[in-house]
């Protein structure tokens, strides 16, 4: 499966680009690739459909703040098989972007074939729904696919979502006659003006219902539990949103339905601490072992790692495990696994171990010299720079 192009890149703006701007450049590469000017050309039917995908994402504040901290993974891209972002069919774009055209998306230059008929027609789009998904440090280093029931609008299956009543079927509106707008020209001192509202008889729809479903009351929903298989990508972060494009909430008698926004939580590691793609350990050392050195077990995401202590190892030395944390989002490599070294002093102690103590204390190796004196102060003194 090809890489995701680049948003900005597809729509040739800069990153620092305004809301105009994008809208300008998307209504330019919309124009460009329209399949009515390109009829049969499918290399222009994904280009026209990349550039749809990208401003879906870029004029929505919200979907291009996360694009730009996470790239295609804060949007889905990342999540391929998963059903995240993508995957806009050409109703969809028409329905959702035909305002950009004035209204209708068939309607420049005199183009027609894809949405000419639905001119000025309103359609549909559900809400989105918004889940909470809670991942282990595990499942965040490896990505991992769960299973989530949710209760949602979908489309009632006695109606098959159109709203009539079994048997009975949809009439056009006879006060738009199926455009779904009412035009009226009035005179005024400046000549005739033409302008045009949505149709009140059937709310912009262009149809009208002789009988109403009984089991959604022509509403085209009903509301129920449906499972959702979900494929959060490797690294994602605590307040990282994702989408699924689809998976919202069913939109009235047809039309788009709404998203599927995943945030991501964190359960907390009762070992490892997260700092961004690395992850930090404390470990405590026995006074013995951080003397004469030796082998220590240490946890790490995906088990246990053997680390190797060096003989007079000091309290606060950090030591670092190569790719033993989280990798990143976007795919560019992995943290690592500091471990904080501490020795811990005893709090009760037997006579006798008091006593060996005692003639440990009169050893001059236990007496700290200057120049280690000197290297933990320089080292106390960096930490408050």
């Amino acid at each position: 499966m090809a890489a995701k192009r680049d948003f900005y890149e597809i729509l040739e703006i800069p990153k620092s680009a305004s809301a105009e701007e994008i809208k300008k450049a998307y209504r330019k590469k919309a124009i460009q690739f329209h399949p009515d000017k390109n009829p049969g050309n499918k290399e222009a039917e994904e280009k026209f459909k990349e550039a749809a995908e990208a401003y879906e994402v870029l004029s929505d504040e919200n979907k291009r703040a996360r694009y730009d901290q996470y790239g295609h993974a804060g949007v889905g891209g990342a999540a391929s098989g998963g059903g995240f972002g993508g995957g806009m069919s050409m109703d969809d774009i028409f329905s959702q972007f035909g305002d950009i055209f004035g209204g209708h998306f068939g309607g420049f230059g005199g183009f027609g074939g894809f949405g000419g008929s639905q001119r000025g027609r309103r359609v549909n789009r559900g809400s989105d729904l918004r889940v909470k998904v809670k991942l282990t440090l595990k499942e965040i280093l490896n990505g991992v696919e769960k299973k989530i029931k949710v209760k949602k609008y979908v489309s009632c299956s006695h109606c098959d979502g159109n709203g009539s009543e079994h048997g009975t079927s949809q009439t056009t509106c006879s006060t738009c006659n199926g455009s779904g707008v009412v035009t009226r020209v009035a005179n005024t001192i400046l000549g005739q003006m033409q302008t045009s509202s949505t149709c009140p008889t059937c709310n912009g729809e262009g149809k009208s219902i002789s009988k109403k479903c009984a089991h959604c009351n022509g509403e085209g929903i009903v509301r129920e539990e449906e499972v959702i298989s979900i494929r959060i990508p490797a690294g994602v972060a605590e307040g990282m949103q994702l989408s699924m494009s689809g998976k919202g909430n069913a939109a009235r008698r047809g039309g788009v339905n709404g998203d599927l926004l995943i945030v991501i939580e964190e359960e907390q590691d009762p070992n490892l601490i997260r700092d961004e793609n690395d992850v930090i350990f404390n470990l405590f050392l026995s006074f013995p072992t951080a003397a004469l050195g030796g082998t220590v077990e240490v946890p790490t995401i995906d088990g246990i790692a053997k680390v190797k202590i060096d003989p007079g190892t000091q309290p606060g030395k950090v030591l670092r495990l190569r790719n033993k944390g989280l990798p990143s989002v976007n795919g560019y490599g992995r943290g690592d696994e500091l471990i904080n070294v501490n020795v811990y002093v005893p709090e009760n102690l037997t006579d006798k171990e008091r006593k060996q103590l005692e003639d440990m204390n009169k050893s001059e190796s236990f007496v700290p010299s200057a120049s280690a004196r000197k290297s933990v102060f320089n080292k106390f003194r960096k930490m408050f720079d």
